[in-house]
This record gives C-alpha cells, sequence and structure tokens, in this order.
C-alpha cells in the first residue's frame, strides 16, 4: 500500500489594490527608483490601506477564494494554520478569525511565527496531520500586514515590504510520490540582534517612551542577514536534494522566499538552478513575509505540471530557514 503524503491541491493569492511605487517612495525618504530596483530588484509593492483591516482580512480574502476554486465547502474543513509576524491581536489567534470569517465551523485553527520562513513552518506542519492520517483537509495560510510594523521614515526598511496573503489546500494523496517529500528545517536564536522588533512583546511591552523611541517597527541589519540568507537556503536545498539522491537537473521550479533580488539570485546559482526555473515576483509585491512563498505558486500556477519536482526555500527572522521537497499534485488549475 502507498504511503500517505500530504499533496497541495489548490492555491490562492490576494494582495490588496494599493500600489506604493518606488516613484511614491522618492517623496517619503532619500531613495530614488534606480536605486531600489539595482539593489532589491523591487518596483513596487501593495499595502492594505483600508482603515480597521488587518492580516485576517487579506487572508480570509485568499481562503474564500482557495475555497471556490477547489470546489470545497468550508465546513469541510479541519484545520486552518496561519504563518504570521503581524497578527490582528496579540490574542485571540489570527486563523481564529480567518476560520470565523470563512464558515470553517468544524476547523480548529491557530498561528505560526517564524517571520519570513513561516509559510514553510506551517507547511511542514500541516503535511504531518494529513500523513497521519488524523484530517483530510487542512489549509496553510501565509499572510502579513508588514506595512503595520514598517517605519516609513526608514529608508532601509520601507522599501521592501508590502503585504499580501496566499493559501493551499492539503489533501492525502496514495497517488505514487505526488505530495511533499521531504524537509530540511532549522533555526538559530543567535540572530535575533540582525531582524526583530524592540519593543512590544512581555520583555519591553509598549510605554509612552517605546513608541516615542519608534521601537515597535521592524529593524534590521541588512549585511549580516544577506550572508546567512545566501549561505543557510542553499545549504538546506543541496542537503534535502543529497537526502533524496536527486541533482539540481531533477528540480523543475525553485520557489525561493521573496526577500531580494540579488538574494534570490545567489541562492539560484548556488543551487545550480538556472534563473527560468527559478520562481520570482518581487518586482510586483516586494517582501510579503509569510505570503511570498504561497504567492508565488499562485502566479505560477498555470505553468505548474503534474509530476513537477519543486524545492521551496525560505530564510527570516529568528533566524529561521528551512527547504521543502514536493511533487506537484496537478495541471495548471486545480480540480472542480
Amino acid at each position: 500500500m502507498a504511503k500517505t503524503l500530504a499533496a497541495i491541491t489548490g492555491v490562492e493569492g490576494w494582495v490588496p489594490e494599493t500600489k506604493l511605487t518606488n516613484f511614491d517612495l522618492e517623496k517619503m525618504v532619500d531613495t530614488n527608483d534606480e536605486w531600489i530596483i539595482s539593489r532589491t530588484g523591487i518596483k513596487e509593492r501593495r499595502i492594505l490601506k483600508e482603515k480597521g483591516k488587518g492580516t485576517s482580512y487579506m487572508a480570509s480574502k485568499a481562503v474564500k477564494g482557495l475555497l471556490e476554486k477547489t470546489g470545497t465547502a468550508p465546513e469541510d474543513i479541519d484545520l486552518i494554520i496561519c504563518a504570521t509576524v503581524t497578527p490582528d491581536h496579540i490574542f485571540p489567534a489570527t486563523a481564529n478569525i480567518i476560520s470565523k470569517d470563512v464558515g470553517a465551523v468544524n476547523a480548529f485553527s491557530y498561528d505560526i511565527g517564524a517571520a519570513c520562513s513561516g509559510f514553510l513552518y506551517a507547511l511542514s506542519t500541516g503535511s504531518q496531520f494529513i500523513e497521519s492520517g488524523r484530517y483530510k483537509k487542512v489549509i496553510v495560510v501565509g499572510a502579513d500586514k508588514m506595512s503595520s510594523i514598517i517605519d516609513y521614515t526608514d529608508r532601509t526598511t520601507c522599501i521592501i515590504f508590502g503585504d499580501g496573503a496566499g493559501a493551499v489546500l492539503l489533501e492525502p494523496s496514495t497517488e505514487e510520490g505526488i505530495g511533499i517529500q521531504d524537509q530540511v528545517m532549522q533555526s538559530d536564536g543567535s540572530g535575533i540582534e540582525y531582524l526583530y522588533i524592540k519593543s512590544g512583546g512581555s520583555v519591553s511591552p509598549a510605554t509612552l517612551e517605546t513608541v516615542a523611541a519608534r521601537e515597535h517597527f521592524a529593524s534590521q541589519e541588512g549585511r549580516p542577514v544577506f550572508k546567512m540568507a545566501v549561505k543557510k537556503m542553499p545549504e538546506a536545498v543541496n542537503k534535502l536534494l543529497k537526502n533524496n539522491e536527486m541533482t539540481s537537473d531533477d528540480v523543475q521550479w525553485l520557489v525561493p522566499h521573496q526577500a531580494n533580488k540579488r538574494i534570490i539570485s545567489v541562492v539560484g546559482k548556488n543551487v545550480k538552478i538556472p534563473e527560468e526555473r527559478v520562481m520570482m515576483n518581487i518586482e510586483r509585491y516586494g517582501n510579503t513575509t509569510a505570503a511570498t512563498l504561497p504567492l508565488c505558486l499562485a502566479d505560477y500556477e498555470n505553468q505548474l505540471k503534474k509530476g513537477d519536482n519543486l524545492v521551496l526555500t525560505a530564510f527570516g527572522g529568528g533566524f529561521t530557514w528551512g527547504a521543502i521537497l514536493l511533487k506537484w499534485a496537478y495541471d495548471g488549475s486545480p480540480k472542480s
């Protein structure tokens, strides 16, 4: 009897309508279009500007689209996992709010916080519930409203990040080799000083002083983050391929976290996968943190073929990083 694997049977992305272009940023901070493109590859990013709407709003849009696209009734969903570092509230979990919004009345739900690696971690976690046979339909969401934690007077961060959401449906597959094959997940807490938000947690709760000092915005030291990202993502991918007796020639698509075009290019080169087989949409969305991987899958969905080998990889604050190998489950569009 074939082993049950967790297969992605549908994917959907959602981004806000409002665009923040490089030319808009030129009016806000000391930067310009050429400088941003040469260093990041980003031309524009999407921003959720509507008052009173947060991460759950975008995530629910993606999940509702996913349910409709795959012909799935919301009451049939067993579990929703939301990867985010910009939850609507400290509690309840944003996934709880998504469940309510989409009518997943029989699902339990929770959040995972692993920064830019969040979707990867959540996908790894969700797949275990499918493989064990406990659940049949699991939704994994990656969503972040990064505009809510970005200082738009800080040109080192405000040029990079955008808002968005993406979701996938995981279902059991006993078809030979279809589904998530293997994974490599790692973290290193010593990276905290290079990419984090200083205040707002239990160590340094919000006060008038922390707000005045602008300590509730994302802070990043680009150079050490870049060096670790271009080292750890290729290491994870190469380890994954070695463990499965594969080479880069066996991979149809590399799906890297959309952090920076230079990082993506170096990672592709270091794992020997040519640019035409590396998914990239950073120029349109910027870095949407936990949403980058599912947004890539959604944008490239029509180019994917059943049986394609995909390697997803990410690196984020923490530091967190990893890679997942999966064999794609359908051609072009999901079942209806």
